[in-house]
């Protein structure tokens, strides 16, 4: 599950982006209730033991999903196959030593867990840096088509980058700043901060946690570097990437900085301004670990409604299967985390859209169904495919991802996360105007939920992707019955054995969620436009290049 927000609609053409004459066909094919409960409830049982991934009843869980993607009239997506393998690599880190960093007086150690935490990407079982320069890299990025380069001028070969939390204008108000102001880009995502710095050539990277930039307290970043650290496996073994990956505490950084004769905070102002360049701070550090290792593999689902006249041409429909199997037990002892909601409703919605589809008959570009895995372990089923596509990126119009649909009432208004980011926005304005819903301004675009879900995996990439939900302004209760429903199930029923499903569901703003999918990915299907990332968007020079090298 991830938290729905709004969008501040951006002002495009509809005949320049080849909408005004698509239209969805009418009549709309009304979404089946009975068939979507029969998924949610089948998905959700206990005998599917909350669908784990590479577990014992995967194999199980995926025959339901290729019965009804055959039901619904689908074909094989994979050269006569339903399935794409996922090979996934999990580490667990241990035996850490302490952090140090020498160079001037006294050296300083600090403790893993209390001061710092870190990991690998590559896969190896012993990690080990020492004296390896550090060098702060201001927020750590390298945006050409901003033409800010944090890295400029330095070879960080051997070197450890020490990178600040967020963008360089995270603390604006408003969205006017080159970065998106207050909304963060993926820039501002500790993910791309630790994948630049190994482009950059960097043998380790560490981030300074400040609780509000990063909209996290460490708490979250010491348990989430806990445990088993999931990857989609590579053909190097991930040799490509930095040696480790840390984040340290705020304070602790300081005392690195003082060391090195430097002031953080003066540092931090400097470097979100244009123009900042690399500070060697003339310190050493060390570090060293072990890394338990094991692999697996899982499945992604895939199948496919063919085209007509544009055959070659793809639009997408995704929602994970996965869920966290067998979980902490409740007080009851029930320690089976059936993901009712999360996602029973996404698969569920994901086979009535074909079953929608069909019933409309085919479309002018072929409609694909992509049920991923392994988006509980960090997206890596949609990762994979990203890196590994059935069909080819560059042909792919864009799509809609569907992740977690409370039960409840219909809403008055639609929630969409990431802002004016794309051409599709002119799209759902469009369906949004039909269906008299409106769409308000974003909460808490501070905290990037847009790179949460399985639609960015694609997004990075240069695909234009839907993640939208029905809002919070229910038609019965307004915004006050819609925020308690979704507290409910947050504070209820999330991550949680009690994520069940149950007969007394009121499915009338799920239904109204698939009704909103239909209208949003049919007209890309039966369309010729080809909707772009907005100008100055962070993921507009991928997509460009890509669709350079298509006729």
């Amino acid at each position: 599950m991830k938290r729905r927000n709004g969008l501040k609609l951006i002002s495009v053409s509809l005949a320049a982006l080849g909408l005004a004459g698509a239209g969805v066909a009418a009549p709309v094919p009304a979404a089946n209730e009975a068939l979507m409960r029969e998924v949610i409830k089948t998905l959700s049982a206990d005998d599917l033991a909350g669908r784990g991934p590479a577990s014992a009843e995967e194999a199980a869980t995926l025959d339901v999903i290729v019965a009804r993607f055959k039901a619904a009239g689908l074909e094989p997506g994979n050269n006569g196959s339903w399935f794409q393998d996922v090979p996934t690599v999990s580490m667990t880190a241990s035996g850490f030593s302490p952090l140090t960093v020498k160079g001037a007086g006294k050296p300083l150690a600090f403790s893993h867990g209390k001061d710092f935490v870190a990991g690998s990407y590559r896969v190896v079982p012993e990690t080990a840096v020492k004296d390896a320069e550090l060098v702060f890299v201001g927020y750590g990025v390298n945006a050409p088509e901003l033409g800010w380069n944090d890295y400029a001028g330095i070879d960080m070969k051997g070197k450890v980058a020490v990178i600040l939390v967020n963008d360089p204008d995270y603390a604006m108000e408003s969205e006017d700043g080159p970065f998106k102001g207050r909304r963060m880009t993926y820039y501002g995502r500790w993910t791309y901060k630790f994948e630049e710095a190994a482009r950059q050539g960097a043998t380790g990277a560490i981030l300074v946690h400040d609780t509000f930039p990063a909209a996290y307290g460490w708490n979250v970043v010491e348990s989430s570097w806990s445990g088993d650290q999931h990857y989609v496996a590579t053909p190097n073994d991930a040799a490509d990437q930095t040696a480790f990956n840390s984040w340290i505490q705020k304070g602790a950084a300081e005392s690195i900085f003082k060391a090195a004769g430097k002031d953080l905070a003066v540092l931090t102002a400097a470097a979100g301004q244009k123009g900042f360049k690399p500070v060697p701070l003339g310190l050493k550090a060390s570090l060293s670990f072990k890394s338990a290792i094991t692999r697996s593999k899982s499945r992604n689902v895939v199948g496919i409604q063919p085209g007509t006249s544009a055959p070659d041409e793809y639009v997408l429909y995704s929602a994970h299967w996965d869920h966290l199997g067998r979980c902490k037990p409740d007080k009851t002892g029930d320690d089976i985390c059936n993901g009712a909601v999360d996602n029973g409703t996404g698969m569920a919605a994901l086979v009535a859209l074909a079953e929608m589809n069909k019933a409309a008959g085919p479309a002018r570009r072929s409609q694909v169904y992509l049920a991923w895995t392994l988006e509980e372990s960090g997206l890596l089923g949609s990762e994979y495919y990203a890196r590994n596509p059935l069909f080819p990126l560059a042909t792919t119009v864009g799509g809609v991802n569907i992740d977690a649909l409370y039960p409840g009432g219909v809403a008055r208004d639609v929630a969409v996360t990431g802002g004016d980011k794309s051409e599709l926005a002119a799209l759902l304005a469009k369906v949004a105007g039909e269906l008299q819903l409106k769409i308000g301004p974003e909460d808490s675009s501070e905290k990037g939920y847009y790179y949460r879900s399985d639609h960015f995996s694609l997004a990075k990439r240069g695909v234009p992707m839907f993640y939208v939900k029905r809002g919070t302004d229910l038609v019965e209760g307004g915004v006050a019955a819609g925020k308690a429903l979704a507290e409910d199930y947050v504070a209820g029923r999330y991550h949680q054995p009690s994520d069940e499903y149950s007969d007394t569901w009121d499915m009338r703003g799920i239904v109204q969620e698939v009704d909103l999918y239909y209208r949003l990915g049919r007209p890309l299907a039966d369309g010729s436009d080809w909707p772009n990332w907005n100008a100055g968007d962070e993921f507009r020079a991928i997509r460009d290049e890509s669709r350079a090298g298509v006729k």
